[in-house]
C-alpha cells in the first residue's frame, strides 16, 4: 500500500514541474519584449512580486527553518534564478521612472529577505517558531504573488483586451495552485494551502476574463492592423503623387 508520505512527494515533484512551467510562462512576452526593445504595457509588479515569493519560500525551507522542505528550497531556488533574470531584462528595456520604480522594489525586496532572515535566526530558537513566523510571510507575499495581476485584471477590465493577459501564464497559475495546495493538504500545512488556494482562485478569474473579452481583443487588434495599413497606403499614395509631379515638372 502507498503511503501518504510517498504520495504527497509525488505530487510534490509534480509541482515542482508546474512551478517550473509557471516560471518559464513568461519567456514569449520577453522575447517580444526583446525585438520590440521596449517593455510597452506589461507591468513588471508580478514578476517581482513572485521574486520576492521564492526567496521567502526559500527561507522558509531551510533546514534550520523547517526541516524536510528539499522540494520547497529546489523549485523555489530556481525560480528565484529565473525571476531574477526577468526582472534584469526589465531592467534593459525599460525608461525613466518605471525603470526607477523597478530598481526601488528590487533593493527593498532583498533588504527585507535579509533582515527576516537574520532576526528569525538569531531570536527564534525552535523550529517551530521559525516555521511560523516565515510562515505567516509566505502567506502574504505568496497571495501577493497571486493576486500581483490583478492589476493586469484591472487593465483588462477597462481596455477590454487580454493582449497583455498571457494565457499560457493564466493556466500555467491555475495547474500550480492545484497540485501545491493537494501537496499541503496531504500532510497539512495551513502556510502552503492558504496562498496555493487562493492562486487557484485568482487565476480561474483570470480565465474567465480570457472567455469574456477574448472576441473583443481579436477586434481590437484587427482594428489596429487595418489602421496600420491604411497609414502605410497613404505614404505611398503620397510617395507617388509627389514622383508624378515632379515628373510632370521636368517635361515644361
Amino acid at each position: 500500500m502507498i503511503s501518504p508520505d510517498t504520495i504527497r512527494t509525488a505530487i510534490g515533484v509534480i509541482g515542482n514541474g508546474t512551478a517550473l512551467v509557471l516560471f518559464l510562462s513568461p519567456v514569449p512576452t520577453f522575447i517580444r519584449i526583446w525585438k520590440k526593445g521596449s517593455v510597452e504595457q506589461y507591468s513588471p509588479i508580478p514578476y517581482v512580486a513572485t521574486l520576492l515569493n521564492c526567496m521567502m519560500w526559500v527561507l522558509y525551507g531551510l533546514p534550520a527553518v523547517h526541516p524536510h522542505s528539499m522540494l520547497v528550497i529546489t523549485i523555489n531556488g530556481t525560480g528565484m534564478a529565473i525571476q531574477l533574470t526577468y526582472v534584469a531584462l526589465f531592467l534593459l528595456y525599460s525608461v525613466g521612472a518605471a525603470r526607477r520604480k523597478v530598481v526601488l522594489l528590487l533593493a527593498a525586496e532583498v533588504g527585507f529577505v535579509g533582515a527576516v532572515a537574520a532576526l528569525v535566526l538569531s531570536l527564534a530558537h525552535t523550529h517551530e517558531r521559525r516555521s511560523m513566523v516565515v510562515g505567516i510571510l509566505c502567506v502574504l507575499f505568496g497571495t501577493g504573488m497571486y493576486a500581483a495581476p490583478l492589476s493586469v485584471m484591472k487593465m483588462v477590465i477597462q481596455t477590454k483586451s487580454v493582449e497583455y493577459m498571457p494565457l499560457f501564464l493564466s493556466l500555467a497559475s491555475l495547474v500550480n495552485g492545484i497540485c501545491w495546495t493537494a501537496y499541503a493538504l496531504i500532510r497539512f500545512d495551513l502556510y502552503i494551502t492558504i496562498p496555493n488556494g487562493l492562486g487557484v482562485l485568482f487565476a480561474v478569474a483570470q480565465l474567465v476574463l480570457y472567455a469574456i473579452y477574448y472576441k473583443s481583443t481579436q477586434e481590437i487588434i484587427e482594428a489596429r492592423k487595418r489602421k496600420a495599413d491604411q497609414i502605410a497606403m497613404t505614404g505611398v499614395v503620397v510617395d507617388g503623387g509627389k514622383t508624378n509631379n515632379q515628373a510632370g515638372a521636368g517635361q515644361y
